[in-house]
């Protein structure tokens, strides 16, 4: 791994805590363990009216102990203390808690814990120190608050840089490690003008550290938005032609990923089961997949939880499910390899990374129309609310409160207030179109997406 800069000292040793662990377990008498460490160290503060609201600063410190004992029943504990006693404790527990282990869910070293993690180029960056986040956040504020007559005051705010270290080692050898640095910014503004409903919208940077932020682009993005929705009015309950912006598509299919997780398809938690995934869920020209490794991806780490190299992943392929998420146990089941998205636990949880979405064919199935005068009429969605909510993930229905634009004859115009509704598998068949500019957001890249005849519910 390439690195550049250099970050603040390390907390994590992984030699010398494998040295401890590999003591402790023969004091104990425990042939078959894996340990999972992370240490953190934060800074964030926040701002109100030119005035620091918030300063935090913080270490935290974690390590999760699996134990199988000798019917191989799994026993699990986590601690904070990274000291000798702490970790002999922590094992004594596990080893305890093997004793009432399920029989029927016992999870096993990943087969890919030894093999060689991918090359990356790992950027570290060194902290700037609190009062140096404070100093930038407060001038932040104040160009956002002057960029407008109507912005009236940026209510949620926040600035914050990391230092993020995790490791995974197991009594057959595997040892991992990796340390990275990430920074974000976070801008909501508040717009007021008499007689009208407040409006507010932001935006968020992300970096591998302070200097790697564009403060001037998250600044006029969230004035941009915020201004966008004084000229609001309500709109008419009907069907109509969605298009949504890309962090608007990634959160709705970040939403559902349940349908590409293999632990939710077994718990019975998914839309999808095993014996459907084979069968068409999208338009052919719809391509979704998992990619943890990508350039774009910042601060990702290279190994999950059970010590399996992360990689990307094709997810939908010709409008079918192409590939799972795996765990160590999932992959077992299905009979395929791990694909590096698991947590640890005894009940290993699998979740998705970094999704981008993209066309399949991009000479079929693109336009432009956002960026360009149209007589269509059509409802731009710049962004989904209550998702936690409003998603019912194993039926694939959804009903949710959003941000955005009716636009009639290249006019767009604020709505009020509207709530849009579907299901997931009827969104899915009906994209119309998919737009050729690939845009980076900070949970993944999409374009924006284009589908017809979604319900639209105004105020």
């Amino acid at each position: 791994m390439k690195s550049e800069s250099t970050s603040n000292s390390t907390v994590l040793n992984v030699d010398e805590l494998k040295d401890r662990v590999h003591l402790i377990s023969k004091e104990n008498k425990i042939n078959k363990w894996d340990l999972g460490a992370s240490s953190s160290r934060d800074l964030s503060v926040q701002v109100d009216q030119g005035e620091s609201k918030q300063l935090k600063a913080s270490q935290r410190n974690s390590i999760t102990i699996r134990v199988w004992n000798k019917d191989d029943l799994l026993g699990i504990t986590s601690t904070s203390d990274l000291s000798t006693k702490g970790i002999r404790k922590a094992f004594e527990f596990a080893h305890n808690a093997s004793n009432y282990g399920n029989k029927d869910e016992i999870p096993q070293f990943s087969k890919l814990s030894t093999s060689a993690l991918p090359g990356v180029r790992n950027i570290l960056r060194n902290s700037t120190g609190i009062d140096h986040l404070l100093e930038i956040l407060k001038e932040a504020e104040l160009q956002l608050i002057n960029s407008h007559k109507s912005i009236t005051s940026v209510p949620y705010n926040g600035l914050a840089e990391a230092n993020i270290e995790r490791l995974y080692i197991n009594s057959h050898g595997a040892q991992r490690y990796m340390n990275v640095t990430q920074a974000s910014l976070y801008l909501y503004a508040k717009a007021q003008e008499d007689g009208r409903k407040p409006r507010s919208s932001g935006s968020v940077k992300i970096g591998y550290g302070v200097e790697d932020l564009n403060i001037e682009d998250c600044i006029n993005e969230a004035s941009g938005k915020t201004i966008s929705h004084l000229n609001y009015e309500p709109i008419k309950t009907d069907k109509y032609l969605i298009c949504f912006t890309p962090e608007a598509f990634i959160e709705l299919i970040g939403s559902f990923s349940s349908m590409f997780n293999a632990r939710s398809i077994l718990d019975g938690l998914s839309l999808t089961k095993v014996n459907t995934l084979d069968q068409n869920i999208a338009v052919p020209f719809l391509s979704i997949s998992d990619q943890a490794l990508h350039p774009k991806n910042i601060a990702s780490f290279t190994f999950d939880g059970e010590g399996t190299p992360k990689r990307n992943v094709e997810l939908i392929k010709d409008g079918k499910i192409f590939n799972l998420l795996h765990s160590e146990s999932t992959a077992r089941r299905f009979n395929v390899s791990p694909t590096g998205h698991a947590g640890m636990g005894s009940k290993a949880s699998v979740s998705p990374d970094w999704l981008v979405i993209s066309n399949q064919d991009s000479k079929l199935n693109t336009r432009d129309l956002h960026h360009t005068k149209t007589n269509q009429t059509y409802v731009l969605i710049e962004g989904l609310n209550a998702l936690h909510a409003g998603v019912k993930a194993s039926q694939g229905s959804f009903s949710l409160p959003f941000d955005g634009w009716l636009v009639e004859n290249g006019t767009k115009k604020s709505i009020e207030s509207a709530t849009i509704a579907g299901d997931i598998r009827y969104l899915l068949k009906n994209i119309l179109a998919i737009e050729k500019e690939d845009i980076e957001t900070p949970s993944g890249i999409s374009p924006h997406v284009w589908v017809d005849n979604l319900s639209v519910t105004g105020e």
